[in-house]
């Protein structure tokens, strides 16, 4: 782990520095601001953040051309973890603003958080605050990243739309917002999505950016 360049992807839109300061806290030694597609060829382990509307992340990637970059790190088998909009960006497709096409790293949609309840009245969007996961599948077969979490942790969000992937085997964990269930994380071998915030989330978080950073990785499906 204190060898690994660990880049974080600047495309114009998120607080990186807020991640790089918790990836150096939790023993990060190199970690770099990257906005090139030699940054991302030349990581060890990669790390896509963001906030905003999904349309200008996938803007930020193109005009700096990171897209294919970041798709054959992706497929390389090492390490990747995109965090809240940089996690709906592994999708392969977002209905934010319009349809728009993500980077297809793990298949599904990004789709509005339900607005009304059953019974007609508005549910409050954005869902903001902390959470409780919910695991699902077997958190462990894939990735050691989550083996740090107790069977239920809190984790703080802030979101309008969530991913729904193609398969439920990619889902890991979802929270419940107001009666109706929202994906938290997912994972497809190497590439991992975090719709909270783990650089936010305190000790819990921390220890997840603290697996992530010595994870081994393993070849994408």
């Amino acid at each position: 782990m204190s060898n690994s360049k660990v880049t974080v992807v600047d495309y114009g839109v998120g607080n990186l520095y807020s991640v790089q300061r918790a990836l150096e806290y939790c023993g990060a030694a190199s970690v770099t601001i990257g906005s090139s597609p030699a940054d991302i060829e030349t990581a060890d382990r990669l790390i896509l953040p963001g906030v905003g509307a999904f349309a200008d992340g996938m803007t930020g990637l193109a005009e700096r051309g990171l897209i294919n970059p970041i798709r054959r790190y992706a497929h390389s088998g090492r390490p990747m973890l995109g965090i809240c909009l940089g996690m709906q960006m592994l999708a392969s497709k977002s209905e934010e603003f319009g349809l728009h096409d993500g980077l297809d790293l793990i298949p599904g949609r990004v789709v509005p958080i339900p607005h009304l309840r059953p019974d007609g009245t508005v549910r409050k969007i954005p869902a903001i605050g902390w959470f409780n996961l919910g695991f699902r599948n077997e958190r462990n077969t894939q990735s050691s990243v989550f083996g740090v979490l107790p069977k239920e942790g809190a984790m703080y969000l802030v979101h309008s739309y969530h991913f729904k992937t193609d398969s439920e085997a990619d889902l890991v964990a979802t929270y419940d917002y107001d009666g109706v269930s929202i994906t938290a994380a997912v994972q497809r071998g190497n590439i991992i999505g975090l719709q909270f915030h783990p650089e936010k989330s305190g000790a819990l978080g921390l220890g997840i950016i603290a697996s992530f950073l010595a994870d081994q990785g393993r070849e994408s499906p």
